[in-house]
């Protein structure tokens, strides 16, 4: 997988202790709080809400109860809706959240589920239809994480964060027909481009890789997803551009230059295509939020 973040802005308390890879935490739910990256998996549980919360420049109106899966390296902003005394900054009783580290589960160790696919169930707000059994799960583990650390006790949260995921996987099926051949041809596609997509724009390439014809490549995105191949490379490529400018302190040149582009012109105009906005007119968007982003500096060389 890709590097992800670079000098991000992260959220506090929000790393998952080393000795189990899996742990409870306090998301910065603040007015104007700045937009950064997860590096980790974050399962996050509105409790007393609403609460806003913005995924990868989508915004999602949270109400009590309802479950947000964050992928590493997605950018994420929380906001309490409505007007709250001054001096009320942070309410971090709003949500209860479980991180863990990606790789913590081998692939296919939890049957119907991958849960470093970014693409899995829950990236969009689920409302549970019995939210105390997970508030009671989600707490009992973030218990058990804050207590001595051990080969068994690792072995116990491993499986409770297992039981939850596959709770999860059970209220949200993600909706792809595995038997369908276009679709385990797009998944295929989309897995190969995460780790590809800052090397290579060219449907060719991944066509090459994956041993068929641009035509297929296309005929399977279309059917998926409505979108051509080359159009789906695009998607990701603005992005994670998106997200480096919006939550890191790199210059548009870097931004570029990690994402393959030779010349901050290009990059640039592939970016105003992408979004009708230059790089800087896109930052500054978050430039104004409290600990965001600061103003352009110039590249290091």
């Amino acid at each position: 997988m890709p590097v992800l973040t670079h000098r991000a802005e992260r959220a506090p308390d929000c790393e998952p202790p080393t000795w189990a890879g899996v742990g409870g935490c306090a998301l910065p739910v603040a007015a104007g709080a700045a937009t950064g990256l997860l590096e980790c998996h974050a399962l996050v549980l509105t409790t007393t809400g609403p609460l806003l919360v913005d995924v990868d420049f989508t915004s999602h109106l949270a109400g009590p109860g309802t479950l947000l899966w964050v992928r590493p390296g997605q950018a994420i902003h929380f906001d309490i809706p409505g007007e709250r005394p001054a001096g009320d900054d942070k309410r971090r009783d709003d949500a209860v959240t479980i991180v863990f580290r990606a790789g913590l589960f081998a692939s296919e160790e939890l049957p119907g589920l991958t849960p470093d696919d970014p693409d899995g169930p829950a990236r969009t707000p689920l409302v549970l239809p019995d939210p105390e059994v997970f508030r009671a799960a989600m707490d009992h583990l973030a218990a058990d994480a804050a207590g001595p650390p051990g080969r068994i006790a690792t072995a116990l949260l491993h499986h409770q964060l297992a039981a939850l995921l596959l709770r999860v996987r059970l209220l949200d099926s993600g909706g792809d027909d595995p038997g369908n051949v276009e679709s385990r041809t797009f998944e295929r596609f989309r897995r190969r481009l995460e780790d590809g997509y800052p090397s290579s724009r060219r449907v060719e390439d991944y066509a090459a890789e994956l041993n068929c014809s641009v035509r297929t490549l296309t005929r399977a995105s279309l059917s998926v997803t409505g979108r051509t191949a080359k159009q789906v490379v695009d998607d990701r490529v603005a992005l994670q551009a998106r997200r480096l400018l919006a939550a890191t302190d790199l210059s548009v040149a870097e931004v570029g230059r990690i994402l393959g582009f030779g010349e901050p012109t290009n990059f640039g105009r592939f970016f105003h295509r992408e979004t009708a906005l230059s790089p800087g007119q896109f930052r500054a968007r978050f430039a104004d939020r409290p600990g965001g982003i600061p103003g352009q500096r110039l590249p290091a060389d």
